[in-house]
C-alpha cells in the first residue's frame, strides 16, 4: 500500500481552539481527534488554531503551553488567515504538511511545499520539539526536510538561526506583526546583513531603523551565549540560555520594539530586561554621516556632533532646528592621499555600521594597523577589536563612517583619518601658546621665564597648604558617611570619570548668599531652604541647606553627594559640590533662574508662558532623564521621589531632575525592592509602593505619568478638588476619556496652542503610566519611544487611586480626603513629605 492510499484511507487531523488531549508526533497514519492540541514532550510549547486579539479570523500557530494568555511564538498562516470556525492539517500523499480552511479541502491556505520521496517504509511525520521547533522529517532516515525554526515569523527563540545559507538559499529573519489582532507580515523586520563586518540590522520597510554591535566582537551577555557562524556555507546568529530553566524569547513588535523577555511563572507574566532602539541615539543615523551621536551631549547644544576633521553639511538644520540627519562634511575638499594627513582618536563609541568595513587581520599591533590603513587612500578609520576566542583584530572602514554613537558604557576607540591641516589645528590648541616658533612667543617666553620659576614655587606651596585643608574638609565628612563604597567614590580624584566633588569653605557660601539672608531664600524641601548665591568667580550657585527640623538627615545627604557625583546628563541638575563644615551640611548646585515646575505650571498669573511646545519638551525631558537613571547610566537608580517641584527648570525651560536624597540602587539584577519606612509625597506614589512598601523603577513610572498629566491639565494631583465630587485628578481625566470627551481637562491656556492628536496621544502615555499593576506599566524606554514616535499604543486600564471619600471629623466639621485602594492593611511606617 502506498502513502496516498495509506492518506487516503486516514482521518484527516483537525485542531480546534479548544484543546484538551495532547501528543507530540503527528504520522500519516494517525488521528488526533477534534479538540485535541499538539503538545511537545516537555510541555514547553503547544501547536493549535487561536484568533489573536479581538479579530474572528483563525491561525495555525506555536505558543507556550504553560502561557495561558496565548503568547505565540510562531504563525503558520499569517497573511492567508481562516475566516470559518476551525481548520484542518494534514499530511499529504507527498509527505508535506497541508493546512486547509474546511473539512472539503480544495485550497490549501498554507503547505511546507518541499520535495519528500515518500515510501511505505519511510513516512513522514511531523513533530513538535521541546524547543518549540515543529519539524517533518522522515520517519526511517531520520531526515529533517523541513522545520519551522527556518521560517521565523516575530519571536527569536533559543537555539533558532537568524541568518543566511548560501547553498540551501534559506533567509531566517524576524518581521514584526502588522498589529495586535493581525499576525499578518507587518512593516519591521530583523536580518542579518553579512556585508563587511556581519551585524543585525533592524529594518522599517527598506530603511535601517537600528543596528547591533558588529560581530565576531566580544559581546558579554550574562544569561545568554551567543553564537556566530561566518564561512562560505553560513552566516547567522544563535543564541543558548546559560541557565535551562528561564524562559526567554526575543519578539519583535508591531511597533518597532526589539524586546527580551522572560517568563515568571510566580506571576504568571512576561517581564521586559532588555529593548532596543532604548534612547534617542538608539535609532540607527540619528545625526547621518561622519558624525557622532551623544545620548549625554553636556558639551554641546544637541545630541549631534561631528566627527573630527569634518562640519556640519546643513549649518542651518545643525544650529536652529537642532536636526543633525544631514550628517557632516569634510571641512576642505582636497585630495587627502599621501600628503601628511594622519589619524585622531575617537573613544569610547560604538563603532560605525561595518556594512563598508574589512577585517585586515589579527593580532596587528597599533603601527600596523595604522599603516595599511594609511596606504589605502579611500581608508576613512580603523579601530583595533577583541575577536572572540582570536585574540585582537584590526578593523578598517572604506567609505561612509555612519551610525557612530558615544557608548553609555565602555565603548571602542576609532580613529579618524583626518588632513595634514586638521591636525596641525588640534595639535596646536594641545601645544598651546609656549609650542608656537614665532619671534613674538620666544620673546614673551625669555620675559616670564623667571617670573614663572617663582611662581611655581609658590603656587607649590598654597597648593600643599590647600590639600591640607581639604583634606581636613574630607575627613569630617567621611567620618560620617560609613562603607568603603562611599569613602571611595568621595576620595577618589575621578569618580566614574566624572571630576571629583568640590568642597567649600563656609566662608565662602556665606558670603556667596549674604549670610543666609531671608532675601535670597528661593524654596524649601523636605531636606531644608535652599538659597541663591554668587560665589566669587561670578558662577551663580543653589545652596541646599539641611535643615536641623529636616526629616532627612546625613543618610540623605550622602545619597546627593554619591550619586550626583556618578551621574551626569543634560535632563538632571548638576551638583558643583558639598560644604560640611559647621553644623549644617550643605549642597551646592548650579542655579537654574525658572526654578521649580510647579512655580510656574501651577500659578495662574504665569502658567501662560508655557504653551504646548514647552510642556511636550518639559515631558520629553523629564522622561529621558529618568531613562538615564533607570538603564543608561553606570548605576540602576530608583528616584522615589519624582513630583513637579523636583523637576527644575533652566532659562530655556529645559528640565532638570533634582533631589535624590531618598534614591535607592538597584544591584546587579534586582529588580525592585522593599521597605518598611515610606518615604515620598502622596499623590506621586504608586499603590504598591504606599501600601505594601515595595518600589521599583516601575514606582518611577506611575510618579512621571502623575507629572504628565499635571502638566497637561495644570492642576496638582494631590490637592485636586471639585466640588460635588468624588474624583481626584486622575479619576477625574478618567472618567473624560471613558466617556470620549478627554480634550476637557486640558489646561484652558493651551486651548489655543496644542495639537488635539499629540495630547490625546500623551493623555493615553500617562494612563499607561498610572496603571495600578505595575506589570501593565510601560518602562521608561518605552515611553520615550512611544513619545519620539507614531506608534500604535495599547488601550491603558483603570489607574489606582481615581476614587476618594469625604467624611466630617467627629470633633471637626472640617472635610478630610482618603484614596481609595485595594488594600486597608499595611505594615509600613509612612513619612509624608
Amino acid at each position: 500500500m502506498d502513502c496516498h492510499k495509506l492518506f487516503l484511507q486516514s482521518l484527516i487531523l483537525i485542531l480546534h481552539f479548544t484543546f484538551s488531549s495532547s501528543r507530540d508526533t503527528i504520522t500519516i497514519n494517525q488521528t488526533i481527534q477534534d479538540g485535541s492540541l499538539l503538545i511537545s514532550r516537555e510541555k514547553n510549547f503547544a501547536l493549535g488554531f487561536f484568533s489573536p486579539g479581538s479579530s474572528r479570523h483563525r491561525y495555525l500557530g506555536i505558543r507556550y503551553h504553560k502561557d495561558r494568555g496565548q503568547t505565540v511564538v510562531w504563525v503558520a498562516n499569517r497573511n492567508h488567515p481562516i475566516n470559518g470556525s476551525s481548520g484542518v492539517l494534514s499530511i499529504n500523499q507527498y509527505g508535506n504538511l497541508i493546512l486547509y480552511s474546511n473539512h472539503s479541502q480544495t485550497i490549501p491556505v498554507w503547505s511546507t511545499n518541499v520535495s519528500v520521496e515518500v515510501t511505505e517504509t519511510d513516512t513522514c511525520v511531523a513533530q513538535l520539539l521541546d524547543s518549540g521547533n515543529l519539524i517533518l522529517v522522515q520517519e526511517m532516515s531520520k531526515r529533517v526536510v523541513w522545520e519551522s525554526f527556518d521560517h521565523p515569523t516575530d519571536t527569536h527563540l533559543p537555539g533558532m538561526k537568524l541568518g543566511l545559507n548560501p547553498k540551501t538559499g534559506i533567509h531566517q529573519f524576524l518581521t514584526s506583526w502588522r498589529s495586535a489582532d493581525d499576525p499578518g507580515t507587518g512593516d519591521y523586520s530583523l536580518q542579518v546583513n553579512p556585508k563587511g563586518s556581519p551585524q543585525v540590522i533592524l529594518y522599517r520597510g527598506t530603511k535601517r531603523y537600528w543596528r547591533s554591535p558588529p560581530w565576531p566582537i566580544k559581546n558579554y551577555e550574562d544569561m545568554l551565549n551567543l553564537s556566530f557562524v561566518n564561512n562560505q556555507d553560513e552566516i547567522s546568529i544563535s543564541f543558548s540560555l546559560v541557565d535551562a530553566s528561564v524562559v526567554l524569547r526575543t519578539v519583535l513588535d508591531y511597533s518597532g520594539l526589539l524586546m527580551r523577555q522572560t517568563w515568571h511563572e510566580r506571576e504568571g507574566k512576561w517581564k521586559e530586561f532588555w529593548s532596543a532602539p532604548d534612547y534617542q541615539c538608539g535609532s540607527y543615523g540619528q545625526c547621518g554621516a561622519y558624525s557622532k551621536c551623544d545620548p549625554v551631549y553636556v558639551n554641546h547644544k544637541f545630541e549631534c556632533d561631528c566627527l573630527p576633521g569634518y562640519k556640519p553639511k546643513f549649518l542651518r538644520d545643525w544650529n536652529t532646528l537642532k536636526d543633525g540627519s544631514g550628517g557632516c562634511v569634510r571641512k576642505r575638499q582636497e585630495s587627502m592621499c599621501m600628503r601628511g594627513e594622519g589619524f585622531v582618536k575617537v573613544a569610547g563609541v560604538r563603532i560605525p555600521d561595518t556594512s563598508e568595513a574589512v577585517w585586515l587581520g589579527l593580532n596587528m599591533s597599533p603601527v600596523d594597523c595604522e599603516l595599511v590603513c594609511r596606504r589605502n587612500c579611500s581608508c576613512s578609520a580603523y579601530a583595533r577589536l577583541a575577536i572572540t576566542g582570536k585574540g585582537t583584530g584590526c578593523l578598517a572602514w572604506y567609505g561612509e563612517l555612519m551610525d557612530t554613537v558615544i557608548s553609555m558604557d565602555e565603548g571602542f576607540d576609532i580613529h579618524v583619518r583626518v588632513d595634514a591641516h586638521e591636525l596641525a589645528e588640534i595639535a596646536e590648541k594641545s601645544n598651546g601658546f609656549l609650542e608656537r616658533k614665532d619671534n613674538l612667543a620666544i620673546l614673551i617666553v625669555s620675559v616670564v621665564s623667571a617670573w614663572f620659576i617663582i611662581i611655581l614655587f609658590a603656587c607649590l606651596w598654597f597648593k600643599k597648604k590647600g590639600k591640607r585643608v581639604r583634606k581636613k574638609w574630607k575627613e569630617r565628612l567621611l567620618d560620617t558617611i560609613d562603607g568603603k563604597y562611599y569613602k571611595d567614590i568621595l576620595v577618589a580624584n575621578e569618580v566614574g570619570g566624572h571630576p571629583e566633588v568640590v568642597f567649600f569653605n563656609l566662608s565662602t557660601i556665606l558670603a556667596a548668599t549674604n549670610s543666609f539672608s531671608p532675601a535670597k531664600i528661593l524654596g524649601q524641601g523636605g531636606f531644608g531652604l535652599v538659597y541663591k548665591g554668587q560665589i566669587s568667580n561670578g558662577q551663580e550657585i543653589a545652596v541646599k541647606r539641611l535643615s536641623k527640623n529636616s526629616g532627612q538627615g546625613i543618610e540623605e545627604f550622602k545619597n546627593e553627594v554619591m550619586l550626583i557625583a556618578k551621574l551626569q546628563h543634560k535632563n538632571l541638575v548638576k551638583l558643583i559640590g558639598c560644604c560640611i563644615q559647621g553644623e549644617e551640611p550643605m549642597l551646592v548646585y548650579e542655579y537654574l533662574s525658572n526654578k521649580s515646575l510647579d512655580s510656574i505650571l501651577f500659578d495662574e498669573t504665569k502658567r501662560g508662558i508655557l504653551d504646548w511646545s514647552k510642556r511636550f519638551g518639559i515631558i520629553v525631558g523629564i522622561a529621558r532623564g529618568i531613562l538615564y537613571i533607570h538603564r543608561d547610566s553606570r548605576l540602576s537608580i530608583i528616584h522615589r521621589d519624582l513630583k513637579t517641584s523636583n523637576i527644575l527648570l533652566d532659562a530655556e525651560m529645559n528640565p532638570k531632575i533634582s533631589d535624590f536624597g531618598i534614591a535607592r540602587i538597584l544591584k546587579g539584577d534586582q529588580i525592585q525592592e522593599k521597605t518598611k519606612r515610606i518615604i515620598g509625597t502622596f499623590g506621586y506614589m504608586s499603590p504598591e509602593y504606599v501600601i505594601f512598601g515595595k518600589f521599583s523603577t516601575k514606582s518611577d513610572v506611575f510618579s512621571f505619568g502623575v507629572i504628565l498629566l499635571e502638566i497637561i491639565t495644570g492642576k496638582k494631583n494631590n490637592s485636586y478638588y471639585q466640588e460635588d465630587s468624588h474624583l481626584t485628578m486622575i479619576g477625574h481625566i478618567w472618567h473624560s476619556w471613558k466617556e470620549n470627551r478627554p480634550l476637557e481637562i486640558v489646561d484652558s491656556s493651551l486651548r489655543e496652542s496644542c495639537p488635539p492628536h499629540e495630547v490625546l496621544r500623551c493623555i493615553q502615555i500617562g494612563f499607561l503610566c498610572v496603571q495600578e499593576d505595575e506589570l501593565d506599566r510601560p518602562t521608561m524606554s518605552t515611553v520615550v519611544l512611544m513619545l519620539n514616535s507614531e506608534t500604535t499604543l495599547p488601550p491603558p486600564k483603570q489607574p489606582a487611586f481615581i476614587l476618594r471619600k469625604s467624611y466630617n471629623s467627629s470633633s471637626s466639621s472640617a472635610k478630610r480626603d482618603e484614596f481609595y485602594s485595594v488594600d486597608d492593611k499595611t505594615i509600613t511606617e509612612i513619612v509624608c513629605r
